[in-house]
């Protein structure tokens, strides 16, 4: 290898992507450690809920609330100041940043200059939307908060999360339906290949469980109608599927530059290898036959990352429970990995915890991390039969052991609008 090459791979090799920090608040728990040992125990978050009225038959009253409320977790006066999905990014923020090895979060904001942060939402400050427009009709305009314009705007998690970790490089707000999580993490991966941050906060937060968000998915009839046993509601892959169940909270990575993780010691619990980000331009609501978009993104990550089908052993799907669309990206997947996707674990994981909606590809690139760096892909918590149209190596109802030597994984996510994008990872060997 001439210097100048080898002078080039170095250059490369200092501004990989690793995972030094996670953070997690879901309806399986309010931490990391505990939503990984309940999704690994089984454990479903999925329940009635009471707050869906009007009464109808056309209402849904199913949903994945968060195990802990972030107003218990925050001080008061910055959970006064927050919507609901902001509270959520910031509490799984601090746990990323703290699990990072950051003492707290003044020791990351010192470095601020070379700090960035990425939060996608989907529908953002919708509740606090909502809230401020019945105050006005039922108490006139004096009474809005005077904090509405901030909470309402798509990047105020993002800002929020900026703020407490004193970001200078940069503070970005993708929001791309339930692929806006993803999205942030392919993001923060190009911010630090371009040499334009040391450190990423990079995820994606949701709080939209309010009666409108349920009642206008239920209209497009994408919601599980499985009432009568709503640990079951939710079963991504499976035959009897009937829709999706909405879920909150948030995932957040701290994403380093090897380089600079190195310098400061820090543990390295994965690598971000690879994104790719591609768009059906085909239906605002459904995707494109055959799965041929999410087929691109896939293959475009696994380009990214210098990876070939054959070298993946595991993968987190978007799997949302819907009829057309677990099918469509079943049809993707066998159309990059052919005839070794049998080889591949395939984790379904929102039957546990809902669909986070702009939390969700985030929440899942965490779980990917995890399932990568404990050699476990993760159980399908209501899976009872695969459809066999699906034809993949879904994980069932208990942890499937992935095989020593390199680990390699991908996950997937799709949003209205046509939005895919594909993330690759490795484990820190």
């Amino acid at each position: 290898m001439s210097p100048r090459h080898a002078a080039a791979r170095g250059r490369a090799e200092e501004r990989s992507a690793v995972v030094t920090g996670l953070g997690l608040t879901t309806a399986l728990g309010g931490d990391v450690p505990t939503t990984w040992r309940s999704l690994l125990d089984g454990v479903c978050g999925v329940e009635r809920v009471d707050f869906a009225e009007p009464e109808g038959p056309a209402q849904v009253y199913l949903a994945a609330p968060a195990a802990v409320d972030p107003r218990t977790v925050l001080s008061s006066a910055k959970a006064a100041h927050c919507d609901r999905t902001a509270q959520f990014a910031l509490v799984a923020a601090r746990e990323a940043v703290h699990h990072a090895g950051f003492p707290d979060v003044s020791a990351l904001a010192a470095g601020g200059s070379r700090v960035a942060v990425v939060v996608g939402v989907g529908l953002g400050g919708v509740t606090s939307i909502l809230e401020q427009n019945h105050r006005l009709q039922t108490q006139g305009a004096a009474r809005v908060s005077p904090r509405t314009i901030p909470v309402m705007l798509p990047n105020h998690a993002a800002a929020e999360v900026g703020l407490m970790v004193g970001a200078k490089a940069g503070v970005h707000a993708p929001v791309s339906a339930c692929a806006a999580g993803a999205e942030a993490l392919a993001q923060a991966l190009g911010l630090i290949r371009d040499g334009r941050a040391d450190v990423v906060v990079a995820g994606g937060a949701e709080a939209a469980l309010h009666p409108l968000a349920l009642a206008g998915f239920a209209r497009l009839k994408a919601l599980s109608r499985r009432h009568d046993d709503p640990k079951g509601a939710s079963r991504p892959f499976d035959a009897d599927r009937d829709g999706f169940v909405m879920g909150e909270g948030a995932g957040m990575l701290v994403v380093e530059s090897a380089a600079h993780a190195a310098a400061r010691g820090a543990r390295v619990h994965g690598r971000l290898t690879g994104a790719g980000i591609t768009n059906d331009s085909h239906h605002v609501a459904q995707p494109a036959p055959g799965g041929t978009g999410c087929a691109a993104a896939v293959d475009a990550a696994l380009r990214d990352a210098g990876l070939v089908p054959e070298q993946i052993q595991h993968i987190n799907a978007h799997a949302t429970s819907t009829p057309l669309g677990d099918l469509g990206e079943a049809q993707a997947l066998h159309s990059v990995f052919a005839k070794g996707v049998d080889d591949v674990a395939v984790s379904a994981t929102k039957g546990a915890f809902g669909h986070t909606l702009g939390a969700a590809g985030a929440i899942e690139a965490v779980l990917t991390v995890l399932a990568l760096r404990d050699r476990t892909a993760p159980p399908a918590c209501s899976l009872e039969r695969v459809d066999p149209e699906i034809g993949l190596n879904v994980v069932g109802r208990d942890p499937a052991a992935l095989p020593s030597g390199p680990l390699a994984a991908v996950t997937t996510s799709m949003g209205f609008g046509g939005h895919n994008v594909a993330l690759a990872f490795a484990d820190a060997s």
